[in-house]
């Protein structure tokens, strides 16, 4: 079932993601944000910080380990051989939360545009969500984890990025 009153409170410092119903913790998740720290700049590689929405959920009912490129389905599912054929592949797994940013000349519009940035929450490999931030901006999960977040919230919720 879904809310539109759950709060997605993701922070940096704690490399942590807590979905929240008003202030009550729902649940706690271990999540890897951007190696390049926080920043709203295009091109920066960073993860934006502030106010954010849910702006579009995919890849609904698609497979644990499911790969997108490119917002869409490869029909590959991730696997060893896989990482080992496209090593430089930015993995991004099972389910994605299309974020955009509301505060506009902070993470919305212009140069510092989260959704134009391709910033998302996702599925990644294991390995790839760990204590130390390594992505690319984005918000990586495990992805039993994003499937399940995935199927608690809709378009429209709340996200809350902080360092």
């Amino acid at each position: 079932m879904t809310d539109n009153t759950f709060t997605i409170r993701i922070s940096i410092r704690q490399q942590s993601l807590s979905l929240c119903d008003g202030e009550q913790l729902i649940k706690e998740y271990k999540v890897c944000t951007a190696k390049n720290g926080v920043g709203e700049q295009f091109g920066s590689e960073c993860t934006p910080r502030g106010e954010h929405v849910v702006r579009a959920k995919i890849g609904e009912n698609a497979p644990l380990g499911s790969v997108f490129i490119g917002r869409r389905l490869t029909g590959e599912i991730y696997n060893q051989d896989l990482n080992d054929a496209f090593p430089d592949r930015d993995w991004i797994l099972t389910r994605i939360l299309w974020l955009s940013g509301t505060e506009r000349g902070k993470n919305r519009s212009g140069n510092v545009d989260t959704m134009r940035r391709y910033i998302y929450i996702h599925g990644a490999p294991d390995e790839l969500v760990c204590s130390e931030p390594s992505s690319h901006g984005c918000v990586r999960m495990l992805n039993e984890d994003v499937a399940e977040l995935f199927a608690a919230v809709e378009a429209g919720t709340r996200v809350v990025i902080s360092d």
